[in-house]
């Protein structure tokens, strides 16, 4: 992929496939790579879903377990994919006693998809010499969430698969994004309950917000997404000082479990 000379990429005609894309981040994404020129592929479990938001960008819908979606998505695309964003994702919250297999679909849709997804895209790429892998994460895979035990490990997962793809194949053309937001008005911040509504809610922004913080990191090649800036200094404090971090998070787990 070449950069437009204003250090944009240049989409024009690229084929893009975005993941859990029936709404939310998710349908965001997809709308703003189609303003930009792109050919999208829109993916999400839902198939009526992924019909509506296709048809409202004249993009193509393939409906499906993303986990499975390369190779009917590389057909619908003409025979190549230039840019994959690895969006779909669980919000399965619980503790350590959360069944095990929450944790097991958390691991699989969170995680396992996007290996998946690496596994059958890099060699493509790597031959040509390009290719972009954008990993919907959460600033949960950063810091951590509240009452979601399986979410905050599964998406540090996420974050360390996305950081491992880029650290190994940056020097073989692969560009790679973690986005981390923290809420984002979505079905997700709803599913999140009374954690959601403590945590995420007051400072939760739009699914296009993080559309174009997107393209504004990809803009600047940047790794690391903050749609909330402020991320970027409670994941410093975190590594400075782990543990004044943990009391701090371990006092609005009391609030939260006061406020049940």
């Amino acid at each position: 992929m070449v950069d437009s000379p204003q250090g944009q990429p240049d989409l024009q005609g690229q084929a893009v496939v975005v993941t859990g894309a029936g709404g939310g981040i998710g349908a965001a994404l997809a709308h703003r790579f189609s303003a930009a020129g792109a050919r999208v592929v829109v993916n999400d479990l839902d198939a009526a879903k992924a019909k509506a938001v296709a048809d409202e960008i004249g993009a193509t819908a393939v409906p499906g377990d993303a986990s499975a979606v390369i190779d009917d998505a590389r057909d619908a695309l003409g025979g190549r994919v230039d840019v994959y964003c690895a969006n779909a994702g669980l919000a399965s919250g619980g503790t350590e006693a959360a069944d095990e297999q929450v944790w097991a679909a958390a691991w699989d849709v969170n995680v396992m998809a996007h290996v998946r997804a690496a596994h059958a895209l890099l060699p493509d790429w790597l031959e040509r010499g390009s290719g972009r892998f954008v990993s919907t994460v959460s600033a949960a895979g950063l810091l951590t969430m509240v009452g979601a035990a399986p979410y905050s490990v599964s998406k540090h997962g996420a974050y360390a698969f996305a950081e491992w793809l880029s650290l190994t194949y940056r020097h073989r053309g692969l560009k790679v994004h973690a986005i981390c937001p923290q809420g984002v008005r979505t079905d997700m911040l709803t599913a999140a309950g009374s954690a959601g509504d403590l945590v995420l809610a007051p400072t939760a922004i739009e699914p296009e917000d993080v559309a174009q913080a997107l393209f504004t990191g990809m803009a600047e090649d940047r790794f690391l997404i903050l749609p909330h800036p402020e991320v970027a200094e409670y994941y410093a404090a975190r590594a400075a000082a782990p543990d004044r971090w943990l009391t701090n998070m371990n006092h609005i787990q009391q609030k939260w479990e006061a406020a049940r």
